[in-house]
């Protein structure tokens, strides 16, 4: 995960962090959270322990929280487009999702907190539009998962 970031900083807000999570919560359910505080911890570790550090404690969480409460077993047909919508969705509520933290760090008011959000909506299009186009890869990567997880079996 970390690495799929640091390949793709070139281009602000398009990154593949939201399809490895849900591929990763689909395959691995709660196991999917050391995978992702793995990334977290990274991320303060090589960019800084700051205070923009702090709300990815739970932003990813609430990804991973919303894809363990969808079916285990969706449709074959449903299953990209409803993995394609949540990862958009959360690229689309990023910065809302990151706002409570922000308004608790730096003394906002929720007017603040609001104006913050309404900032960082253009990001956020960006982030929700990518996100949606990215998890196109959502589902091969669950299967590719799988399919090494089968083989590891099969060799043990």
């Amino acid at each position: 995960m970390y690495v799929s970031k640091l390949v793709m900083e070139i281009a602000p807000n398009i990154h593949l962090l939201g399809v490895f999570t849900i591929a990763f919560t689909v395959v691995y359910r709660k196991k999917a959270l050391y995978p992702i505080y793995l990334y977290v911890m990274l991320n303060g570790i090589f960019c800084g322990f700051s205070l923009w550090w702090i709300p990815y404690l739970y932003i990813w969480t609430v990804l991973w929280g919303v894809v363990m409460l969808l079916p285990k077993k969706l449709p074959k047909k449903a299953a990209p487009v409803i993995y394609m919508t949540v990862c958009a969705l959360h690229g689309f509520l990023f910065g809302t999702l990151y706002a409570p933290a922000q308004a608790i760090l730096f003394g906002l008011n929720f007017n603040s907190m609001v104006a913050w959000i309404l900032a960082g909506l253009p990001w956020d299009f960006i982030h929700g539009i990518s996100n949606f186009f990215c998890g196109i890869l959502i589902v091969p990567i669950i299967s590719a998962i799988r399919l090494a997880e089968k083989s590891e079996q099969l060799r043990s």
